[in-house]
């Protein structure tokens, strides 16, 4: 007797008009991508397969990443490679430093990789490359978009001690996906970062992803959280696989949507929020200084 089943096939949401980006061309591209190999730096841009590098290149702005391009997580979004990292570069703050200064940026974003292999979760090293970025170029300003530190409240300190212009940190998700998206982190402890970030004084920043099969009450739900625990800016920007062993984009977000969250967000207290299917957590960010 042959068998009646059929296969079901679940289509894939087609990518809209609104999320086309421009290749990236122009001479300041070509000179940023010429610093970024010659000094064997690593970017998130090129490490997260950003979708606003071309944009953000020719403006002649770069976000730095790191403590290597290797991640100790496994994250379901992210397209950093997951493994065991190379030992940390104590020179890598020096040849950080060295490189913002020779782009003549005026802000710049660092960010890195988790490190839950090293004792300090990679802390010292970032102190040190703050310190030295203010020491080769004083006049510029910085954010630092920084891991959980696993809950290790004395290595976020060593970040609250070096006092950045703006630190952000990225919930990235609803409560309800945070096991299946960032696996190994925990909602209620990044919200607890930036909420020591801030009781210690020091502008906080926070991205989330949509698209990933939040509802439009877990959206608000995480306005009101990050609302709570006096975040400064917010980003909301469209979740894109980075490649088919990442999790599925659930759907694309229509920018009436984006700009309705953005609204609702600025009207809960934050003083700047970036929303849009392009935003990512480093976009723009020279105008998050305040």
């Amino acid at each position: 007797m042959e068998s009646t089943a059929e296969t079901i096939v679940v289509e894939k949401p087609r990518k809209p008009d609104w999320l086309r980006v421009k290749l990236p061309i122009g001479e300041e591209y070509l000179k940023v991508r010429k610093i970024v190999s010659e000094h064997k730096l690593h970017t998130i841009c090129e490490s997260g397969n950003c979708p606003n590098m071309g944009e953000c290149w020719g403006a002649g702005t770069a976000t730095f990443m790191i403590l290597g391009n290797v991640c100790t997580r496994s994250c379901g979004f992210c397209a950093v490679a997951t493994g065991k990292p190379k030992p940390a570069d104590w020179d890598e703050p020096k040849r950080v430093a060295n490189s913002v200064k020779l782009m003549g940026v005026k802000h710049c974003v660092i960010t890195s990789v988790d490190r839950d292999d090293l004792k300090d979760g990679g802390s010292i090293i970032w102190a040190e490359t703050i310190k030295a970025i203010r020491e080769i170029s004083p006049e510029t300003k910085f954010e630092c978009l920084i891991p959980d530190f696993a809950g290790k409240w004395e290595n976020l300190q060593r970040i609250i001690d070096v006092k950045p212009d703006i630190v952000s940190h990225n919930i990235e998700t609803v409560r309800r996906l945070t096991a299946q998206v960032r696996i190994q982190a925990k909602y209620d402890r990044s919200m607890e970062v930036l909420k020591r970030l801030h009781d210690a004084g020091v502008k906080t920043k926070c991205g989330l992803m949509v698209g990933l099969g939040e509802t439009e009450e877990e959206v608000l739900e995480t306005i009101d959280d990050l609302a709570a625990v006096h975040c400064d800016v917010m980003t909301i920007g469209q979740y894109l696989q980075p490649t088919p062993k990442h999790l599925p984009v659930a759907r694309f977000v229509h920018p009436d949507e984006f700009k309705k969250w953005k609204e609702i967000a600025l009207s809960k207290g934050f003083r700047y929020v970036e929303s849009g299917a392009l935003v990512r957590s480093s976009y723009h960010a020279e105008k998050h200084v305040f």
